[in-house]
């Protein structure tokens, strides 16, 4: 059963009486948990790898989209609070959550290297048992594409019979995306935004609009120290880039480990992860610097 002891807070007077009594050595007893174990639950994390078969090469595999999983909602926590700030119009309080999104991307994008091993005889080994499980099914991963405007209602319904994670990819796609909350601040900051953009269906995704493409062109002509716009919109960027990049690298995943074969959960596999990279983020950012 899972521990909850508690983490006491320390003072800076206690640490530095602590280390005094210590000689400057690390405090090795604890009256309870481990202190750093009850903070982190490393003990947990620790247990929640079950392989299905003997191969030690599926370790890799598992540990790995594990790690993706909790990056995918770490970038969400931070996507998150940017809207937050975005919709209270702080833009320079959304840039440090915006900045940490990209560089928790940048550790998602490392993450791959722990896979570059795999080649289809070694994926092989291992895959059948995996049955139809596939990262397609992963919900903080949609959860993921809904904050940054990639919305389609029909993924979602593989989770149907869970109920809770149902009902929490549905609210995620009746709410607002980031990108939906930077189109509004834009027409609150007097940008000539047409009101059917502040009334999108947010249940669908949309193209690139002229005058989107219009106020990021006259942002990025402003090259003014205090413009907050613009350290925005290059945020935004980075973070755009970090994604198209793990969508990239998970294109390579697949034909290093599968070719083209048909994909676990049931897609074309390769051409279908080809097909969704089509799908951009941010669109007038991207479409506005033809006009730069």
């Amino acid at each position: 059963m899972e521990q909850t002891t508690a983490v006491r807070p320390v003072t800076p007077q206690e640490r530095a009486a602590r280390a005094a009594r210590n000689g400057g050595e690390p405090t090795l007893e604890f009256a309870e948990r481990v202190p750093y174990d009850a903070y982190v639950r490393a003990s947990t994390l620790h247990r929640l790898q079950e392989p299905l078969s003997d191969d030690p090469g599926e370790m890799s595999f598992l540990m790995v989209s594990q790690i993706m999983e909790l990056y995918f909602g770490l970038t969400c926590h931070e996507l998150r609070h940017a809207k937050r700030e975005l919709r209270e119009d702080r833009i320079w309080e959304a840039l440090a959550p915006l900045r940490r999104a990209a560089l928790h991307l940048e550790g998602l994008n490392a993450a791959w290297h722990g896979l570059r091993w795999m080649s289809p005889a070694d994926f092989n080994r291992f895959r059948d048992r995996l049955g139809e499980g596939s990262g397609f099914q992963s919900a903080m991963y949609r959860q993921l594409e809904f904050l940054l405007g990639l919305r389609d209602r029909a993924l979602i319904r593989p989770f149907r019979r869970q109920t809770d994670v149902y009902d929490e990819l549905t609210a995620a796609l009746a709410t607002p995306s980031l990108w939906d909350e930077v189109v509004a601040l834009l027409a609150r900051k007097g940008f000539d935004v047409p009101a059917e953009l502040l009334e999108r269906d947010v249940n669908g995704e949309h193209e690139a609009h002229p005058a989107i493409e219009a106020a990021w062109v006259q942002i990025y002509g402003d090259s003014g120290p205090d413009n907050h716009l613009r350290l925005l919109g290059d945020a935004l960027t980075e973070i755009a880039e970090e994604f198209g990049d793990w969508r990239w690298n998970h294109v390579k995943a697949v034909q290093r480990t599968m070719g083209a074969k048909v994909g676990s959960g049931g897609s074309a596999g390769l051409a279908w992860l080809q097909r969704s990279m089509a799908r951009v983020v941010f669109p007038e950012l991207w479409s506005a610097r033809t006009a730069m």
